[in-house]
């Protein structure tokens, strides 16, 4: 197999970890949602309007991750020209995804310091985010949801180096959108329910099962970089 392709396998294990991550998601993001809703005026909180937003800011956020997966592959393309770069880019994917799954497993948190680096360019897209808020209409949740997808999240940092191991703009957007999509079900059931799927994905048994499948996931990827 073409070490550099994408076949639906990829795509699968991007999408399961999109959706077991979805405790962190939900940790991270779920109040930024609470929030969004609770700004909509309550006169204008109709049961359609209310799903039309939540769908926008998830298709915004998820299009930026794509378009980050795209550009974080393009990079890799240009730097993968020098001889030997490529077979650096997977060991360096094959790590982030083992630091991924320490994440996960609730090990080693130590993710959150390559967040904090991402805190430098969050506070100039803040304030762009603010004005758009309160966030009424579906283009203005769309707008918003875009800003949303480049909050500094290590889970996020750790796929696109997957994307970056691509180098491939087409096929990284493709993982980013498979991992986004995953992520989905914990963003979009709020109350009772999101609290029910929080339990889920933070029990141990869970975050253990979703370790082991990302550590054998880098380990399939070392072996496919040697055969190459």
């Amino acid at each position: 197999m073409n070490p550099t392709g994408l076949d639906l396998p990829p795509l699968a294990a991007a999408f399961v970890f999109g959706l077991l991550g979805g405790a962190h998601c939900v940790g991270m993001c779920g109040g930024i949602m609470s929030a969004l809703t609770f700004a909509v005026p309550p006169s204008m909180r109709r049961p359609s309007r209310m799903a039309a937003l939540l769908l926008g800011y998830n298709a915004g956020r998820i299009t930026s991750y794509a378009l980050a997966g795209a550009i974080v592959a393009g990079l890799g393309a240009l730097v993968g020209l020098a001889p030997g770069v490529r077979t650096v880019l997977q060991w360096m994917s094959s790590l982030m995804l083992c630091l991924m799954a320490l994440y996960i497993a609730d090990i080693w948190k130590g993710l959150r310091h390559i967040e904090a680096l991402g805190k430098r360019y969050w506070r100039y897209l803040e304030p762009v985010g603010r004005a758009l808020l309160p966030v009424t209409r579906p283009h203005q949740a769309i707008l918003l949801g875009a800003l949303w997808g480049w909050l500094p999240c290590g889970l996020v940092y750790s796929m696109l180096s997957w994307s970056l191991a691509t180098a491939t703009p087409s096929q990284g957007a493709m993982l980013m959108l498979a991992f986004g999509t995953g992520t989905l079900p914990a963003l979009l059931v709020t109350g009772v329910a999101a609290d029910q799927i929080r339990r889920l994905l933070n029990s141990r048994a869970t975050r253990w099962l979703a370790a082991l499948l990302v550590i054998a996931l880098a380990i399939w990827q070392l072996i496919v970089t040697q055969q190459s």
